[in-house]
């Protein structure tokens, strides 16, 4: 009887064994994974996290893009932040300026970051930025506020069938992560 208990938790073992290695290799996957759907949904678009060089485009006076600024704050970062403005209707090829104001709402130095995302997804190509607070982190002393502009450009090949264009940022506090 014992020799059978012990085949038993031998095979129980096994398969616990096998258990946490699939759980660690959907964790390995699971980025890529997401990647994938993304791209495949065209939801969360990812950005270029670099600015690019202002290049020349026709631009396209016949044509109106609307495109929406959002912002969020993750639940713990203590700031205001916010666009100027909500909405704008650009013409593909021509340069825009936005600004948006963050302030550190603490009594000590901050250090923050944004991450920007794009809707639809399928967008992210032709909206290119050339200056952006969201390239590097932010270092914001006790209770400072600053305006932070962001430069872009609607590519004018942008498909005739995308009429609006959500870009949306998300400012995380980085103060204890961060290495000075």
């Amino acid at each position: 009887m014992k020799e059978g208990v012990t085949q038993k938790n031998t095979k129980l073992v096994r398969i616990l064994v096998f258990v946490v290695l699939g759980m660690f290799g959907f964790g390995y996957a699971l980025v890529p994974l997401y990647d994938v759907l993304c791209e495949v949904t065209g939801l969360n678009g990812k950005v270029e996290s670099s600015a690019i060089k202002e290049v020349s485009y026709e631009i396209d006076k016949n044509r109106e893009v609307t495109v929406e600024f959002m912002t969020a704050l993750n639940e713990a970062t203590p700031m205001v932040f916010r666009s100027e403005i909500k909405k704008l209707k650009v013409h593909p090829g021509e340069y825009y300026t936005v600004n948006f104001y963050a302030e550190n709402k603490t009594d000590k130095v901050m250090i923050a970051r944004a991450i920007p995302s794009i809707s639809p997804g399928a967008v992210a190509e032709f909206f290119k930025k050339t200056e952006c607070f969201c390239f590097s982190e932010q270092t914001f002393k006790a209770r400072e506020g600053r305006t932070m502009p962001v430069r872009f450009v609607v590519n004018p090949e942008l498909p005739e069938k995308y009429k609006t264009i959500t870009l949306a940022y998300t400012f995380f506090d980085n103060t204890e992560t961060s290495v000075k």
